[in-house]
């Protein structure tokens, strides 16, 4: 096959001048002589109903022929945002139509697509192409729109995420077949991403839209366009976040997953935004009330505040709003009129003594001022002035005590909020736990809000509407000038004012929840990500007073040994130590795992008495305290029940304590994120954005770990990226009827695991290659007698050939999978081939995988070669690469969690009494928040170090992050600033990170 031309090295452009609202008043100006422009606003819902229609839908399947024209187009002549260059080697790829497609399917196609861009010419929604693209011309535009993958109108989007699309080497293709049904990653050689789906780039809520997705996209996240534009079509495409940062890196710039996150959120609200606009634009045009100024309007909307105050005097209502009902009465022309031509302007002539509205001078002169006022408050430029004049005032938002708080609210909710009571900030400086904190007092009554916007900022509006923009053209009497300027005050007091107080409080709580739900994620992964203590037998205690402290002992394979109730603080301590010491002693049991729940501080001080006395010799006991959020809740639970069956959901809560030591990411997992416990006002934000963000997290904890697919249990594999529960469970019953997986090809007989199921979930499953060569060994002895003839593929399958007229099954395929020792790695399948090469170039076997000899020869060969030149001999890219040497290089048993700390185990307790002011301690990080370091130092009450207090100089640089911040689980030296015993407060300063 000949090779398809690199796309030529190009400088980003901004699609958006800098006046991006003049241009989309010019760009919307030029498509007024559209007479069908209401017609392209449609519902999609209703092109079903053209009987051509079936037209449209024989064509639909076949839409390859159209991407890669899209493509040879966008090349010549694209402007506006462009794709920054890329190695080839990591682009999208294009598969070339030579090898999915006949030369008569093409030619059928082809010809289909020409009748569909003839009828599409013809439709009304044509002529709305030309407002698409900023700088354009207009036949170009009509050009690509004719070769649209969709009846549906296209966007400035739509054009971009074609460019995002270029052309690759043909080597690129992953199979004969169409990855559209299925991907064959192990003759993708380079280890490439496969092709997007054709119509993975369409998006109705941009079709719609002034503003181009991608551009506004960049300048909300603050991350260059291509980037943007890349990862649309990834999230397009179903790319999940683990998948995309580890094999993906290329094409988003090397983000993290919490950037990654962070555009996905800013994504959906965009299209979220986009969507609501559409309905709203529905929904007018079949009121009858659309006109083309409120069209534009509407279209250039880019949030919900704006939507909001653009769409307000068209929802339905009894009575509508005072310009509504002044225009009825037929006012709207001497409103005009008064700007335009004041001379000729006699309100005596409206006078109409028998309407409701006209019977006076002064009736009059009040709906013409409300006409105005409301002309005032949607004009764009009037709207941009004042936003851009408080961007250099003092704006502060204002917080007091509530009247009435005081009858209806309880006194101590109120003295939680003392600092929030007479409060006053900058909007520019206040703090994000501050605004949640205002808000949670505002909504439970105890406390008042406003935004104080200065009088200057008042005054000069005013005379800058006067002077400026809301100038009569002519000469205007003085009765019409004081019918002006009340206009513009009664606009800026009863519209412009609260818009603007509600565009600030919404930006404030918005940024406010997001860095909550992002700082509530942090924790959650640190927590998830605690290095795990494998190998040894566990007591779990949940302490208790009335009900006794439940036990239970784990073997070191999270096995239940024993469980037991005991009654520590009810007077009977000292007889219940004998049993507590014949149950370590019996299991060889020396670690005891304290929940810190009721009771914690009771219980601890009692083991840590018999340590100190040697009671439990020989064994040299230590204890840890855990969290035991979420454990009550997981014990009732049908997946507690299911696992632990006939046990008392008490013990189960013991049982889940000594596991989180064990295992914490697997034992976790169980338990829905917001119920651990690790967050701040987790219970005031959006719960859709933090569930979102929490399972997104959990997923890419467990998906970048891995999992055993022989040994894991059907809640962990659930988490996996590209597998949902019902996927996790056709799995295990899978394995259960079919026993282990040999290799990762197995994982496609799965019923419901697709190709692109398979593509996300391969590199993060493991297969033990110790288990399986057992197993194999065992298999061959016993089938030693079979007639079967095996013969050995290049790809490391084993093909027998059955007796001919069997029928063949989907279940029971006539291949055999021989073990493959790359499904122990985290190298993805696609990139099997490139990594078969690589071992061809350092001499090295698929018997060292792991071992130091690989490392040796690994190491070595970079020394004398480089990474760079290597990566451009295997014709790939270097992180590509970097995930082949580090899978190749890893021991078997290799988990990145040894990297974070363990729990903290001691011998002994501190009591508070023992604190004095400028003693240093180490203590373990319970919580981080926005504004400080919640730390157990051991007392039974948790220090506090202020955000302040924690600076870049004081932590290492493998801890440095993007908020300074510390995660739950890391142990710190820290120094006692202070003590308030009555408060129950300790505040702690930090010294370093251990």
């Amino acid at each position: 096959m000949s090779s398809l031309p690199r796309r030529a090295k190009v400088k980003v452009q901004t699609a958006v001048p800098i006046d991006e609202f003049s241009s989309f008043s010019e760009l919307s100006s030029a498509s007024e002589e559209d007479d069908k422009e209401d017609s392209a606003w449609e519902p999609q819902k209703k092109v079903p109903r053209n009987p051509k229609q079936p037209v449209c839908k024989e064509s639909k399947p076949k839409r390859v022929p159209r991407g890669k024209k899209n493509t040879l187009k966008i090349s010549d002549g694209s402007e506006g945002v462009v794709v920054k260059e890329l190695n080839s080697s990591v682009l999208i790829a294009d598969v070339d139509l030579e090898d999915r497609k006949n030369k008569l399917d093409t030619v059928q196609t082809l010809k289909t697509a020409k009748t569909k861009r003839k009828n599409s010419a013809q439709s009304p929604s044509a002529p709305r192409t030309k407002k698409l693209k900023v700088g354009e011309e207009t036949n170009k535009v009509s050009n690509f729109k004719s070769e649209s993958n969709s009846t549906e109108t296209p966007s400035t989007s739509t054009l971009w995420e074609g460019a995002c699309k270029k052309e690759e080497d043909e080597d690129d293709c992953t199979s004969d077949q169409s990855p559209l049904k299925k991907i064959k990653t192990e003759s993708c050689p380079q280890g490439q991403p496969v092709r997007f789906p054709a119509n993975a780039s369409n998006v109705v809520e941009e079709a719609e839209m002034n503003w181009d997705i991608v551009q506004v996209l960049s300048e909300r996240t603050n991350i260059e366009p291509w980037v943007c534009g890349n990862i649309i079509r990834l999230f397009n495409d179903d790319n999940t976040i683990p998948f995309i940062v580890r094999y993906r890196k290329e094409l988003i710039n090397n983000l993290d997953a919490d950037y990654l996150r962070e555009v996905q959120q800013t994504l959906e609200e965009l299209r979220t935004v986009a969507k609501k606009v559409r309905g709203t634009i529905q929904k007018i045009k079949k009121e009858g009330k659309m006109s083309e100024c409120l069209l534009r309007a509407l279209l250039n909307c880019k949030t919900f505040e704006e939507l909001e105050h653009v769409s307000a005097p068209y929802k339905t209502g009894s009575k509508g709003t005072k310009a509504q009902r002044a225009r009825q009465l037929g006012l709207e022309e001497a409103a005009r009129t008064l700007l335009e031509n004041p001379g000729m302007l006699n309100l005596l002539s409206y006078i109409q003594p028998s309407v409701k509205g006209l019977s006076t001078l002064q009736d009059i002169e009040t709906g013409v001022q409300h006409i105005l006022a409301d002309m005032i408050a949607k004009d764009r430029e009037t709207l941009d002035f004042i936003r851009k004049l408080c961007q250099n005032r003092y704006i502060s938002i204002q917080s007091s005590l509530a009247k009435v708080s005081s009858k209806k609210v309880n006194e101590k909710d109120v003295g939680k909020f003392h600092l929030y009571q007479n409060f006053s900030c900058n909007i520019r400086n206040i703090q994000h736990h501050q605004i949640l904190a205002i808000n949670r007092g505002e909504n439970l009554k105890i406390l008042t809000v406003k935004v104080n916007i200065p009088d200057g900022v008042k005054n000069e509006f005013c005379r800058w509407c006067i002077q400026n923009r809301w100038r009569p053209r002519r000469f205007a009497r003085p009765e019409l000038m004081k019918i002006l300027h009340n206009s513009i005050d009664d606009s800026f007091k009863r519209l412009i004012y609260p818009l603007l107080c509600r565009e600030f409080r919404a930006k404030l709580t918005s940024d406010a929840e997001k860095e909550s739900v992002m700082m509530f994620g942090r924790n959650l992964r640190q927590l998830l990500l605690t290095n795990p203590v494998p190998g040894r037998t566990l007591m779990g205690v949940d302490p208790g007073y009335k009900h006794g402290c439940k036990l239970a002992i784990i073997s070191p394979t999270s096995q239940i040994l024993h469980t037991d109730v005991v009654y520590l603080h009810c007077g009977q301590g000292f007889q219940e130590a004998e049993k507590i010491k014949r149950l370590l002693l019996n299991f060889n049991c020396s670690t005891v795992v304290i929940g810190n729940g009721t009771a914690c501080r009771e219980t601890e001080a009692y083991f840590a008495d018999l340590i100190m006395k040697n009671y439990f010799a020989p064994l040299d006991v230590v204890y840890c305290i855990v969290s035991e959020a979420g454990a009550s809740i997981y014990s009732v639970s049908p997946e507690a029940n299911k696992e632990m069956p006939g046990l008392d959901p008490n013990l189960r809560s013991a049982v889940s304590i000594a596991r989180r030591v064990q295992d914490p990411l697997a034992e976790l997992v169980k338990i829905e994120p917001k119920h651990i416990g690790v967050g701040m006002y987790q219970h005031d934000v959006s719960q859709t954005l933090l569930k979102a963000t929490l399972d997104s997290v959990v997923e890419e904890c467990v998906s970048f770990v891995g999992v055993d697919i022989n040994i894991c249990s059907e809640v962990l594999l659930r988490h996996i990226a590209g597998l949902n529960a019902n996927r996790a469970k056709n799995i295990i019953e899978w394995r259960e009827k079919n026993g282990p997986f040999i290799n990762r090809e197995q994982l496609k007989k799965v019923k419901g695991l697709g190709p692109k199921s398979f593509q996300q979930c391969a590199g993060f499953i493991r297969i033990n290659q110790d288990y399986i060569r057992k197993l194999c060994s065992q298999h061959t002895e016993s089938a030693g007698s079979s007639q079967r003839v095996a013969v050995t593929s290049p790809a490391g399958v084993e093909v027998t050939s059955e007796k001919p007229g069997k029928k063949k099954s989907k279940t029971a395929a006539n291949v055999v999978l021989k073990p493959d020792p790359l499904d122990q790695t985290c190298i993805h399948p696609e990139s099997y081939n490139i990594a078969m090469r690589f071992l061809s170039f350092i001499g090295g076997t698929l018997c060292e995988i792991g071992k130091p000899e690989m490392q040796q020869k690994i190491k070595s060969f970079l020394e004398k070669e480089g990474i760079e030149k290597l990566a451009e001999r295997l014709q790939t890219t270097m992180p590509s690469l970097q995930i082949i040497i580090d899978g190749l290089s890893q021991p078997e048993s290799f988990d990145f969690r040894t990297d974070f700390s363990q729990p903290d185990f001691k011998r002994s307790i501190v009591c508070l009494q023992d604190l004095q002011v400028g003693t240093i301690l180490t203590g373990k990080v319970e919580n981080a928040t926005l504004f400080g370091i919640f730390v157990d130092i051991g007392v039974g009450i948790t220090g506090l170090i202020p955000i302040r207090n924690v600076t870049e100089a004081k932590l290492s640089k493998t801890k440095r992050r993007r908020s300074l911040g510390l995660g739950p689980g890391e142990r710190v030296e820290v120094q006692v600033l202070n003590i308030d015993v009555p408060r129950s407060r300790i505040t702690l300063d930090l010294i370093r990170v251990l």
